[in-house]
């Protein structure tokens, strides 16, 4: 039986993964989840599944998610350092780090120094601090699955016993798929145009609106890129981007010998979720089977940087490491809240973020808090240009 930590319990992330963990309830036990302000649904999730511990982001949110759960018995938590608790209690084997943006990089590290089992579906952990993370993981044997169907698709085309280093066991590329998201035919001089609503509207994916306006950037994929880099030991130069609109690869391993392994499914997280929380073994996910025959085709371009200038921005902070992606992340957080907010046009997401790369200097990153001090810098940098082009 393990006992499961869900961080960002009602995310689409956080619910699929409930959604997984109860078509087993001789496997799995939920011990704890966490919203930052979505009670009435953690509310809920609780009622269903019935954890010991809840956390909150604020008093206020506390007080209200205790008053709809006073019946269970769920001790209810406030604040960071709670979720660093639930994610490092001996009470927990297995932590899904489904916090989106850099708030959910202090809970997925305590998990990983905790030695813990680590579903990563949170980027910034290793877009902002990969080397630490990394260091983390190795130095407390903490078990690190990736979630993000790209990365769950590579580990899955990776040999078992595969080495984090650029030639390991014959691998010559890496090849992550990307949908494209909804602007990927639209005419570029029109982007400038785009409205949130049609930014959040994906294809393929079900997402939360941030993640959906990072999919329309192409910035998600090249967050993935730094997160493959830090996952599978791969320099830049060895990662390749491939638009596949379809989304039935989710991401293939190209060998020296000319072979390329792919995996492929419909376009549902549960699908990675289940694999990574019953690794090695397999166990059912509610998602139906795919049928090769319903298909007429699938797709494969290059990424036209112009359409996607994001993708290339994250290229250059991989290659400039350091403090680098951390600046690009914060940056590409205030600009797409300011997008949403309609502060903004959607081509200034990727003008602030470059104004961001280019003033704020960057430099080595030898702790969290140097990491956190180049977040906190590009976030007022970026809020300040945002204002600036509002």
């Amino acid at each position: 039986m393990q006992r499961i930590t869900i961080l960002g319990a009602t995310g689409s992330i956080g619910a699929s993964t409930l959604d997984v963990l109860a078509r087993h309830p001789e496997r799995y036990r939920v011990y704890a989840l966490s919203a930052h302000s979505r009670v009435e649904e953690l509310a809920q999730a609780c009622r269903v599944h019935r954890p010991q511990r809840a956390v909150v982001g604020t008093p206020e949110a506390a007080a209200r998610l205790s008053a709809l759960v006073a019946d269970l018995g769920i001790a209810v938590e406030h604040g960071e350092q709670a979720l660093c608790d639930i994610a490092s209690s001996d009470d927990t084997d297995t932590v899904m780090a489904a916090i989106v943006g850099a708030a959910g990089l202090a809970p997925t590290l305590a998990a990983a120094r905790a030695g813990k089992k680590v579903l990563l579906a949170n980027k910034e952990a290793l877009v902002m601090s990969g080397q630490l993370f990394m260091d983390a993981v190795k130095e407390h044997k903490a078990t690190l699955l990736p979630i993000d169907s790209e990365h769950n698709a590579i580990f899955q085309s990776l040999p078992q016993h595969y080495a984090r280093a650029p030639g390991a066991a014959g691998v010559a590329k890496i090849l992550l798929t990307a949908s494209g998201g909804p602007f990927l035919n639209r005419a570029v001089e029109t982007l400038g145009g785009v409205t949130p609503e049609e930014a959040c509207k994906h294809p393929n994916w079900v997402m939360g609106r941030k993640i959906s306006v990072d999919s329309a950037t192409m910035m998600n994929k090249g967050l993935e890129v730094i997160e493959a880099h830090w996952l599978f030991g791969a320099p830049a130069d060895l990662i390749e981007v491939v638009i596949h609109p379809q989304s039935v690869i989710h991401s293939m391993v190209s060998y020296v010998d000319g072979s390329v392994l792919a995996q492929l499914g419909n376009p549902d997280m549960r699908t990675p979720i289940a694999h990574a929380l019953a690794f090695p073994e397999r166990i059912a996910s509610g998602v139906a089977q795919l049928d090769l025959t319903t298909m007429a085709a699938l797709q494969f371009h290059k990424p036209d940087f112009e359409r996607f200038p994001c993708l290339a921005l994250a290229f250059d902070a991989l290659r400039a490491g350091g403090t680098a992606p951390a600046l690009l992340n914060a940056a590409n957080e205030v600009a797409v809240q300011a997008f949403l907010d309609r502060a903004i046009g959607f081509r200034d997401i990727d003008r602030v973020i470059r104004q961001v790369m280019d003033e704020v200097e960057h430099g080595p990153a030898p702790s969290i808090e140097a990491v956190l001090d180049q977040d906190t810098r590009a976030r007022a940098a970026a809020a300040a240009i945002a204002r600036l082009r509002g």
